[in-house]
């Protein structure tokens, strides 16, 4: 097959790529969904809501990998999945000023509110000490020392790639979390 003819089927497939990937993919994302979910019951549901997103999908943008496209849409959606699925737990979605906030003084602080920032710095201490020590390294430098990617790279002698793809992944194992309050 040429290049050309390549292109041609990419370029065809991505004009109603939401439709092609699930119909085209749809036992590998049941199998990916099964061993993820705790319950079988709950596979269709979320199977849906990534057909729902893949609708949404820029269609101007060129997909390469859609299987690796699909599976990285069904991952964020079983983690938002799991994380609704807990309504009795309080979750905290990372935030990327979090930190920041944390080592602020206030001005003027109730003992309520000191009691309660001084818990939310010490969860985020104890999160990020849960992460790989690369993954840790990265985020800090990156959130709370203001790096940015490239700098952040330089520092600690990676690629932008990497340092991209430890941000993300360590974000996501941070709201993976469950959080006391």
């Amino acid at each position: 097959m040429s290049a050309d003819a390549n292109d041609s089927d990419v370029n065809r497939r991505n004009t109603t790529f939401g439709v092609w990937a699930f119909r085209h993919y749809r036992r590998e994302l049941h199998r990916y969904l099964l061993r993820r979910l705790n319950r079988a019951q709950d596979v269709d549901d979320v199977a849906q809501e990534v057909y729902l997103r893949l609708l949404r999908h820029d269609e101007s943008k060129c997909i390469r990998k859609p299987l690796a496209y699909l599976y990285g849409v069904a991952a964020h959606v079983v983690a938002d999945f799991r994380i609704d699925a807990q309504p009795d737990r309080d979750h905290l979605v990372f935030d990327s000023d979090a930190v920041d906030r944390c080592a602020e003084e206030p001005t003027y602080a109730l003992p309520d509110d000191l009691a309660e920032r001084l818990n939310l710095q010490q969860q985020l201490e104890r999160a990020i000490a849960k992460l790989p020590p690369t993954h840790a390294a990265v985020l800090i430098a990156h959130k709370r020392d203001g790096l940015s990617y490239e700098e952040v790279a330089k520092k600690l002698k990676l690629s932008i790639h990497t340092v991209e793809k430890y941000v993300t992944q360590a974000k996501a194992r941070i709201r993976m979390m469950s959080w006391e309050r």
